[in-house]
């Protein structure tokens, strides 16, 4: 398999979960609101438009391979931030799980920034 065809997999693979996710929160702002502020973080309502503003947009970029690489350092700090502020809770197993499986996401999005998007995106079509 070719590396743009790779690349291209990766981007939709990574993407997807994203945009989903990010539209889910859409349609349920109050609920993600309420979630946030669960955990104590401040101003949860702007939190959670933010949330959802870098899941929808900063998904279809990585999807579309515009902007890659700040889009997959945005996500990979996310990812991060997301884990420890939401999921690292070593007693709980499942959100160590979860934890954990936002520690491996934000580094699927490392290797992107590292790696670029591919030919078979629109970053690629801006620089020929």
């Amino acid at each position: 398999m070719s590396v743009n065809v790779q690349l291209l997999l990766a981007r939709v693979l990574l993407s997807i979960m994203f945009i989903l996710s990010g539209w889910g929160k859409f349609g349920s702002v109050e609920g993600t609101t309420g979630y946030i502020a669960s955990l104590g973080l401040p101003l949860p309502a702007l939190a959670a438009w933010l949330t959802i503003a870098l899941e929808i947009f900063g998904g279809l970029a990585i999807l579309i391979g515009f902007m890659t690489r700040p889009a997959a350092w945005a996500l990979a700090a996310f990812c991060v931030a997301t884990a420890f502020l939401a999921h690292y809770q070593p007693a709980d197993q499942m959100q160590m799980i979860s934890f954990m499986k936002n520690i491996a996401i934000a580094g699927g999005f490392l290797a992107l920034a590292a790696a670029g998007p591919g030919a078979w995106s629109v970053d690629a079509r801006r620089t020929a």
